[in-house]
């Protein structure tokens, strides 16, 4: 398990998140009043020419003054890839990359060759707006695969990345509309995507 020590006022990678954390950021409600920053909880991949699969994970939060969640991962986890290795990502986020991110995941993706990016998210971030449907777009054509979480992805981010109590691992609990706001965002996407 790769643990990155980063200055804290740039950003945190820790093993797993507060439960707190996880049900407040991560719930995929439609209107994302106070949650301000985003959640990213990693699996990163390493297969060698001989087929041999390495896997690490953990998380990291943003702090909008220093570095999105997104770029921090570029900043201090893509640093360690070695360039004869081929890379399978996924991010678990709690909600979609802004423009600037967007952009920068793009760059890395068309000068990496040897990464494959898989980003699932909770929630739409300003999914109305164009420039964000933009940057959605681009994503894609860039071979980034974009999809919206299930309750089955909330479950695994809860049983692989969120605190479990000493001793007892709780179940997943969903909140109530999280189908009905998984579908709702699965649609807004399509949409977006066409």
């Amino acid at each position: 398990m790769l643990v990155v020590s980063v200055p804290e006022e740039v950003t945190e990678s820790r093993e797993r998140l507060p439960v707190n954390f996880f049900k407040f950021q991560f719930r995929n409600v439609e209107y994302s009043s106070g949650r301000n920053k985003t959640f990213l909880c990693y699996v990163v991949e390493a297969q060698s020419k001989g087929g041999q699969v390495q896997a690490t994970r953990g998380y990291l939060e943003d702090e909008h003054a220093a570095a999105h969640a997104e770029e921090a991962f570029f900043n201090t986890i893509m640093p360690t890839f070695d360039p004869a290795l081929r890379y399978i990502v996924t991010w678990y986020v709690s909600s979609s990359p802004c423009a600037a991110c967007a952009d920068r995941i793009i760059k890395t993706l068309n000068k990496t060759k040897n990464l494959r990016l898989l980003i699932l998210v909770g929630r739409l971030f300003m999914w109305e707006e164009p420039e964000i449907q933009a940057a959605l777009r681009k994503l894609k054509e860039a071979g980034c695969k974009l999809r919206i979480m299930k309750p089955q992805d909330f479950e695994y981010v809860w049983q692989n990345f969120v605190e479990q109590e000493e001793g007892e691992s709780k179940a997943f609990e969903p909140w109530e509309d999280i189908q009905e706001n998984f579908l709702y965002y699965e649609e807004k996407l399509a949409d977006i995507l066409k």
